[in-house]
């Protein structure tokens, strides 16, 4: 049996609720484009090596733009994605950062 002290500061039922943010929202997508010019191993290539996707990551990514027309394919800041998007147009492949803002 656990005793617990009289001082209503240490009664854990007790104590005031603070609101925590427990998750950011991030507040851009990095959008790849579907073309007739580009391999599915190009730019699964590119996912891997720019965005540090998975083989599996990738290859449903490449997927998706094909069917879909566009993907997003990494959410983050801006800051962050701008590289990315830059060294995927370096490599010929359609690429746009998109705020994700409501």
């Amino acid at each position: 049996m656990m005793v617990y002290p009289s001082n209503a500061s240490t009664r854990p039922w007790e104590t005031e609720e603070q609101d925590i943010l427990t998750a950011t929202a991030l507040p851009y997508s990095l959008i790849v484009w579907n073309d007739e010019v580009n391999t599915f191993e190009w730019v699964i290539e590119t996912l891997m090596t720019v965005c540090g996707h998975t083989l599996e990551q990738a290859e449903q990514s490449a997927l998706l733009i094909h069917f879909k027309g566009k993907y997003a394919v990494k959410k983050g800041d801006y800051d962050t994605l701008k590289p990315m998007r830059d060294a995927i147009t370096d490599r010929g492949i359609g690429a746009t950062i998109e705020s994700t803002d409501l």
